[in-house]
């Protein structure tokens, strides 16, 4: 698949599961690698053979990074503006946690959408700031594009293709063992094709 009247082509691909995803820990910019269950996980996907050749970039943080190697790409560049949106002083703690601790800021999160801020990190606001300069990158290049990333990272492009504010529901439920196609046009604005689209059987 090569850029169309939509633009650029950009998949986006959720790592695998770790440790703490399992136990419900905020992970943020926390490196956590791939656990076994997660390493199973991604060895039973296979990418659909019309996006296999595309130029594939991944996160820094480890668990990305190994998701793109057990989804066999041959050779990754390393984006550090995919990173997952900064927890800062949360990471590590569960909902749980957060309903004991922070319960006012808990209860503000919801109203504030796209502009909540965890103590200390970012908001995704300003993940969506993040990575706008990296899709006009993506733009330029001209060049289809698989990105291993973040559910973070997911949901500020999927803000920015749909104008959701994320004080209301997902405006599409998202398969996360799934992989999701946008278009990237010439001004470095996304817009959505084809989301959950089925890994194929290995």
């Amino acid at each position: 698949m090569s850029a169309g009247n939509n633009g650029t082509p950009l998949v986006l691909i959720r790592h695998g599961t770790t440790e703490w995803n399992t136990d419900g820990r905020i992970q943020g910019s926390t490196d956590i690698p791939l656990s076994e269950v997660g390493r199973a996980e991604v060895g039973s996907w296979k990418v659909p053979a019309e996006f296999r050749d595309f130029v594939w970039i991944s996160s820094p943080l480890s668990r990305a990074r190994e998701t793109a190697a057990l989804l066999g790409a041959n050779s990754v560049a390393i984006e550090p503006r995919i990173r997952e949106m900064d927890w800062d002083r949360w990471e590590g703690l569960t909902l749980a946690d957060l309903r004991k601790n922070f319960p006012a800021e808990l209860a503000e999160k919801d109203a504030q959408g796209i502009d909540f801020h965890p103590p200390g990190g970012e908001s995704p606001r300003q993940v969506m700031e993040r990575i706008k300069p990296w899709l006009a990158d993506i733009a330029k290049a001209g060049k289809p594009t698989v990105a291993v990333t973040h559910k973070g990272v997911v949901r500020a492009a999927l803000a920015l293709a749909t104008g959701w504010d994320m004080q209301d529901k997902w405006p599409v439920e998202i398969d996360w063992s799934s992989v999701h196609l946008f278009a990237v046009d010439a001004g470095g604005r996304l817009t959505t094709e084809r989301l959950n689209i089925a890994m194929a059987p290995s």
